[in-house]
């Protein structure tokens, strides 16, 4: 284990031996943290704070702080986990959960730049990457592969599917669908990520399905149960399947189409 000896680690912390961890970092006691992860210097890692395999947390990044919430009790038993293999640049805050025995949750191989902050009950899938000085509220969730671009702000429980793409600047208000490109203030979907498409092995057949999906839900005339409906009855795959969920499964709505 390489600690710095300028850096404070409390005894009830538990770091893996091959833990790497910089000056002037504080990790609390009850935080874990695992296997070959590397910890820059004056990081602040809260007591609640599960931290997985090989992730680079980069300086002065904030995990497991209180939610930033003005009912929150600080007595509530909550929770950060994080997966392996993420990078946390600098200036990352994440907060830990509100909900008692609740995590904020943030997956594998993930890359998030410098000055992201994610709120609380936040839930995030794998490989998703966020730009520079994006703020999220709590109770997000962002599933896999997601692209969020730099400055961009999201809502309270909005929800952004997966291979879905969110332009800089944009404010997202309501949910963004899977594989959709949104932008705006306040957001709209203004295509489909073909490129993101393209580049995860999805083929022609895939990428016009969706097309045709989306050109069904905004272009067609129908209302949004009109067109899940009909395309219900079609059996277009399991993409088209999976827009479908999204859409019924939402709680604040769909961003619309410009």
């Amino acid at each position: 284990m390489a600690i710095h000896p300028m850096a404070i680690v409390a005894d009830g912390a538990q770091l893996h031996p091959s833990v790497e961890v910089g000056p002037f970092t504080i990790i609390d006691a009850g935080a874990q943290v695992g296997e070959g992860t590397v910890i820059g210097s004056n990081v602040r890692i809260h007591g609640h704070t599960r931290i997985g395999a090989h992730n680079k947390v980069f300086d002065n990044a904030v995990l497991g702080a209180l939610p930033q919430d003005i009912g929150f009790d600080p007595a509530t038993e909550s929770f950060l986990t994080i997966g392996d293999h993420n990078v946390l640049r600098e200036g990352v805050n994440i907060s830990r959960a509100k909900v008692a025995g609740a995590s904020t949750r943030l997956g594998d191989r993930n890359f998030f730049m410098c000055n992201v902050h994610l709120g609380h009950d936040c839930d995030f899938g794998n490989n998703i990457i966020i730009a520079p000085g994006t703020v999220v509220g709590g109770h997000v969730e962002v599933a896999d592969r997601a692209f969020i671009s730099g400055v961009v702000a999201v809502h309270q429980f909005c929800r952004i599917g997966p291979l879905a793409m969110v332009a800089g600047g944009t404010k997202v208000v309501k949910d963004i669908p899977p594989f959709a490109m949104a932008d705006g203030n306040p957001a709209t979907l203004i295509g489909n990520n073909v490129v993101g498409l393209r580049r995860n092995g999805y083929d022609s057949k895939q990428r016009a399905a969706i097309k045709h999906c989306y050109k069904t839900l905004f272009h067609s005339g129908r209302n949004t149960s009109q067109a899940l409906e009909q395309l219900k009855g079609e059996e277009l795959g399991p993409e088209v399947a999976l827009i479908l969920a999204f859409f019924e499964q939402s709680q604040r709505g769909v961003t619309s189409h410009r």
